[in-house]
């Protein structure tokens, strides 16, 4: 029966073609990915974020990561779904992340992921060497309410000690939706989310699970090594966009980074004084005249300086062992409507 190694109790019933297609392989197989890379004892690269804001390469083992081993006949795989320990942190209804991982028998929710298949490289690195390449991620605005969530589960015992380190900026900014009101706050804004990441660097969670696809330079043909995967904590997911934030000294507008910053700040702010933040209305209504479709975007010149290392260079996963991760046909059920998926479906030698 088609399949995918690892995951052997999920939400999609991945015998039926409608759990292969557009948005769902992108899912399923990062996490089956995870799998079995643990099954040859290979450890996400992990990334996190230092008390200078300097990022950090750890380990990080599927384990660790979903809180069972990979191959626990208790690991369930809910894709798509609410990790409902942050719901008591928002008004109105919590947006669901990739993947949950939970306890099959007891329903206890153990991480929430966001998940990010990502081409290596991308468009602003593919004319570089080899060695300086770099692959571009796209960050959900949903995804900075798991952010927000995660720094709200550090204070929700001790919401004084949030609401002193960000202060009461409702006393000077008296329209938050004014991008003239907001700017001259730019500069305070970014220290003290930096003194957040700085006070609590020993109490990071893993937020963003990145694999990585390699192909040659432009090609659609995969390389050799092809697959690696990486995993981003909340705090240097953070430090991402707020490193481009401080790359900006003439502030004159509000750049997609720098509003994700202010969406983060007055989350907190909000929930260091009612227990709760309405994430909808805040991305609602500090828009600055900027589409709302995505919190930021970050291309592989930008991501590259985090991301170096040999696995990125030289991925441990190779493309003969794609048969050994999607099963039984697996690659006959696919929709090739994203690259990665028509790069396995139009490569049948890979199965052979």
């Amino acid at each position: 029966m088609p399949g995918l190694f690892g995951i052997k109790h999920s939400n999609k019933d991945l015998t039926q073609r409608d759990s292969w297609g557009k948005n769902q392989f992108s899912s399923t197989f990062p996490a089956a990915l995870v799998a079995y890379m643990a099954s040859k004892s290979l450890d996400s690269v992990y990334l996190t974020l230092g008390d200078s804001q300097q990022v950090l390469h750890k380990t990080i083992s599927a384990q660790n990561l979903f809180k069972l081993k990979a191959d626990s006949d208790n690991l369930f795989y809910a894709f798509e779904s609410i990790f409902s320990p942050y719901e008591q942190f928002v008004k109105g209804k919590l947006p669901r992340i990739d993947l949950v991982t939970q306890d099959r028998n007891t329903g206890i929710c153990f991480k929430g992921l966001e998940i990010k298949l990502t081409a290596l490289p991308d468009n602003s690195t593919c004319d570089l060497p080899d060695s300086q390449f770099g692959t571009e991620i796209v960050i959900r605005r949903d995804t900075i309410v798991y952010l927000a969530c995660s720094v709200a589960a550090l204070y929700k015992n001790n919401l004084s000690s949030l609401e002193t380190l960000l202060g009461n900026p409702y006393k000077v900014i008296t329209d938050w939706t004014n991008a003239e009101n907001v700017l001259p706050f730019i500069k305070k804004i970014a220290e003290t989310i930096d003194c957040i990441t700085t006070a609590n660097s020993g109490r990071q969670e893993p937020l963003v699970l990145q694999p990585i696809w390699k192909t040659e330079g432009k090609s659609p043909k995969l390389s050799q090594h092809c697959l690696d995967v990486f995993v981003w904590s909340n705090f240097a997911l953070i430090e991402l966009f707020m490193r481009e934030v401080r790359s900006q000294p003439n502030v004159d507008r509000i750049s997609r980074p720098m509003r994700t910053m202010i969406w983060l700040y007055k989350m907190l702010v909000d929930f260091s004084q009612t227990g709760q933040f309405n994430h909808q209305q805040i991305s609602d209504d500090l828009s600055y005249n900027t589409k709302n479709d995505k919190a930021f975007a970050s291309s592989g010149l930008v991501t590259y300086p985090f991301m170096k290392c040999s696995e990125l260079t030289k991925p441990r996963v190779q493309k003969n062992e794609i048969k050994n991760i999607v099963l039984d046909g697996g690659q006959n059920l696919l929709s090739p409507e994203r690259r990665f998926d028509a790069i396995i479906f139009n490569s049948p030698d890979l199965f052979y």
